[in-house]
């Protein structure tokens, strides 16, 4: 059976602006530069769109999980229905030790086991080096947006679109 190939992106600082006190409302969600085109792009060339994102504002009693599948929802109804799924973790180190919260790697095992992917032909683009490492480790290329050079990092960008460009280079198309 052949395997799917994938774009993993992180949420918050890849997909939309990142805000130190988390977003979990449409009215604070604002898409970044790029975003939904890229996400159109990756599709045409024949990716698999999951976002991996740690959502520990539900942990903290910030805001319900209702909240999150919410700004899902906008995401998607924004984005002609891009994304193929999104796993999320309502965790934080500081309540419970999770398999599930980057920099662990199991929201990525379970995409990879469910949608049938090769880690050797998908990318995990973050905007953080925890994003990156559960990449590193099942195989991965990676791509790293607004941050430093850093080893973990394929490639680096300013924003997603800019991202999709590196990509397609780095695999030939």
């Amino acid at each position: 059976m052949k395997k799917n190939k994938c774009i993993f992106l992180d949420r918050d600082g890849v997909i939309n602006k990142d805000y130190v006190d988390y977003v979990y409302t449409i009215e604070k969600f604002e898409f970044l530069e790029g975003v939904q085109e890229a996400l159109q792009k990756f599709k045409e060339a024949g990716y698999l769109l999951i976002v991996i994102t740690n959502q520990s504002g539900i942990v903290k009693g910030i805001y319900k999980e209702e909240d999150v599948l919410n700004v899902h929802n906008h995401i998607q109804s924004h984005t002609n229905n891009a994304l193929d799924d999104i796993y999320y973790a309502p965790y934080h180190e500081k309540w419970t030790n999770s398999l599930t919260r980057k920099p662990n790697s199991l929201m990525l095992e379970k995409a990879i086991a469910k949608y049938n992917i090769d880690p050797a032909q998908s990318w995990m683009i973050g905007d953080k080096p925890r994003d990156l490492y559960p990449a590193v480790k099942l195989g991965m290329k990676t791509g790293i947006i607004n941050y430093e050079k850093i080893p973990e990092a394929t490639i680096e960008g300013d924003n997603l679109l800019e991202i999709y460009h590196k990509v397609m280079r780095e695999v030939g198309e």
